[in-house]
């Protein structure tokens, strides 16, 4: 092969036996995945906001982010369950670009697989141990997926996965909710079939083993938005396409049908600013039309301590060097405003 192996990476039972959780970090990601399976098998009417940096690119400020949803948090408790974004790996539309912290645990250093590996574990017991709270990742790579499968509370699968076969896969033999995302050209087919396939059994390959999922009852779809032949971007959270998708569902036989609202990259043109907005529409869609409001299962959001977004290296603590955020006045603001609403 084109290309240079330069060490043996540790397994994923070796870095758990490094880096092991404490029973009660163990019982605290147990207790979040199960509030989160009530809201997507329809046991909880409350919804799911899964908000926080575009990438988890610096440990300290994320950790200070996260640390500022706790009290968030208590405050909406009735109404809403806080999932914090601690994306680790970043898909690069390209393949250029700062790619996450797995790749780069320093973004101004040279790539380490085996440091970022460490470091992404890290981050992601820091916040069970130090915040209550079990956090999102996305499944960019699905064999580093069990690196981190006894900490997270939520896994998405992005818009230029969906459609892979491994993907799909893991996805069945993952516990927690796993989110679906359509694909970049808008297909929702295509989605609809990634969640169908992660919801039956498989047989098939994962890390050298032959192995048997159960599937995943709790996979269902993220609307991201979409980009035409031309490049234009075009939202797809309108109540139209909500009754459009809740029409695939009843369609498909699928268990528990839900969506989360994405409601930043093409559903906002990239616009952070633009996320209070989309939110709020949704949940007028769902007032008006109860087959909606029952399909609607929570949101994501981008949001960071500092509004906007930075090139790598450029010194602003809390703010984005991947897409631009919605700074944290605004996102406090707005998680208030939505439990409100409901």
């Amino acid at each position: 092969m084109n290309m240079n192996f330069k060490r043996k990476l540790p397994i994923p039972m070796e870095t758990k036996e490094m880096y092991p959780l404490t029973v009660e970090m163990a019982d605290n990601v147990e207790k979040r995945v199960a509030e989160l399976k009530a809201v997507f098998s329809g046991k909880s009417d409350k919804l799911v906001m899964i908000i926080g940096p575009c990438s988890a690119d610096h440990e300290d400020s994320v950790i200070d982010y996260i640390t500022r949803l706790i009290p968030v948090q208590e405050q909406v408790k009735d109404k809403l369950i806080i999932v914090p974004r601690v994306y680790t790996n970043k898909p690069r539309t390209t393949g250029d670009g700062y790619k996450g912290l797995v790749h780069q645990p320093d973004p101004n250093g040279e790539p380490d697989l085996f440091k970022g590996i460490i470091t992404t574990r890290e981050l992601h017991m820091r916040v069970v141990k130090e915040t209550g709270f079990a956090g999102a990742d996305e499944m960019l790579y699905p064999e580093n997926y069990k690196y981190l499968d006894d900490l997270l509370g939520y896994v998405a699968v992005g818009a230029r996965s969906v459609e892979d076969q491994q993907h799909r896969l893991t996805a069945s033999a993952i516990e927690s909710p796993v989110g679906m995302k359509n694909p970049t050209g808008g297909d929702l087919s295509v989605m609809m079939n990634g969640i169908m396939a992660a919801q039956h059994q498989h047989d098939f390959i994962y890390r050298g083993w032959e192995g048997h999922s159960y599937g995943n009852p709790y996979a269902h779809a993220i609307l991201r938005g979409y980009v035409d032949t031309w490049g234009v971007a075009h939202p797809n959270y309108h109540y139209e396409t909500l009754l459009y998708l809740a029409k695939l569902y009843a369609q498909s036989g699928l268990e528990n049908p839900g969506v989360v609202i994405d409601c930043n990259h093409s559903n906002s043109g990239k616009d952070p600013f633009e996320q209070p907005r989309i939110l709020k529409e949704v949940l007028h869609s769902a007032r008006c039309n109860p087959e909606i409001g029952r399909l609607v299962k929570g949101f994501m959001v981008e949001s960071y301590i500092v509004d906007g977004k930075q090139s790598v290296g450029g010194g602003v603590y809390g703010q984005s060097i991947t897409d631009a955020c919605l700074g944290w006045e605004k996102s406090e603001r707005l998680i208030y405003e939505t439990a409100e609403l409901l």
